[in-house]
């Protein structure tokens, strides 16, 4: 019998639960998956949006209104990763903190906040002077969400 089989095996092993508990986010599943707020189906790619903590925990949302209300009552230091859809490419995952957001009534997102994930404050702009609206950054979006 070969000894150095068992080790193998347990090396073999522990690769693969290694490689498996990495921390990176999942696609949406767009028309499957379902919003870990409001329960609804996940269909927009312009305004979809995730989060995933440091343990690898998966929670996807149909608008990022829906995304900053998850995160009311979370500590952000806890989390690996905060994503949203960037309306001008939809379907492309920016990060949060680094985004741009515009609040306008003439484009609807399906909570109705009316809110889109831009990727740059000029996007942002240029989009506000077709549609009119303000514009926020991550922490001024959270401030009026969470004091209005």
């Amino acid at each position: 019998m070969n000894l150095n089989l068992p080790k193998l095996l347990v090396s073999a092993f522990l690769c693969s639960i290694l490689t498996s508990c990495e921390v990176k986010p999942e696609p949406i599943n767009y028309g499957t998956d379902q919003c870990s707020f409001c329960v609804m189906n996940i269909v927009d790619r312009a305004h979809a949006a995730q989060y995933v903590t440091k343990k690898g925990k998966q929670f996807k949302f149909d608008a990022v209104e829906c995304l900053v209300n998850a995160l009311k009552d979370k500590e952000e230091s806890e989390l690996a990763f905060i994503l949203v859809a960037d309306y001008s490419n939809p379907g492309n995952m920016i990060e949060a903190k680094s985004a741009s957001y515009l609040i306008s009534e003439a484009i609807k997102s399906p909570m109705g906040a009316n809110l889109s994930a831009l990727s740059s404050v000029k996007t942002a702009n240029q989009l506000k002077s077709e549609h009119t609206g303000d514009v926020y950054t991550w922490k001024s979006l959270k401030a009026k969400f969470y004091n209005d």
